[in-house]
């Protein structure tokens, strides 16, 4: 592995912010973690993810589209139906961002309450 340290994150060819930009967003790895179980059609995704809206569900599965993460097959049915799935690339995906969901679960608590006595603080001063 290259050691990318030494450019520097304000790097334009930084792969953490290159690759995390789209990982890291709102929307993307709430959709991955349903690509694990399996492939999904656009209406599941959408019912899974009840607050996201339909624009921006179509923009965050054409970013992992687009980055080689999931893979878009279009259904000859009338009217067609498009299902997505993990392509190997996501798949390559499912064990770290696990332990980062897991991590996230265990860790939420904590991090509510930090985030009180931060507010609370702030409010204070």
């Amino acid at each position: 592995m290259d050691d990318w340290r030494g450019q520097g994150f304000s790097s334009a060819d930084c792969p953490v912010r290159d690759v995390v930009d789209h990982l890291g967003d709102k929307w993307s790895t709430l959709i991955l973690s349903l690509l694990f179980i399996g492939p999904k059609r656009f209406g599941a995704l959408r019912r899974a993810v009840p607050d996201i809206s339909q624009r921006m569900l179509t923009q965050t599965l054409r970013d992992l589209q687009r980055d080689g993460l999931i893979l878009r097959e279009v259904f000859p049915t009338k009217p067609p139906s498009v299902e997505y799935s993990l392509s190997p690339l996501g798949m390559s995906l499912q064990t770290p961002l696990n332990a980062l969901i897991a991590w996230a679960v265990e860790h939420h608590g904590a991090i509510r309450a930090a985030r009180s006595r931060y507010d609370e603080a702030e409010a204070a001063a």
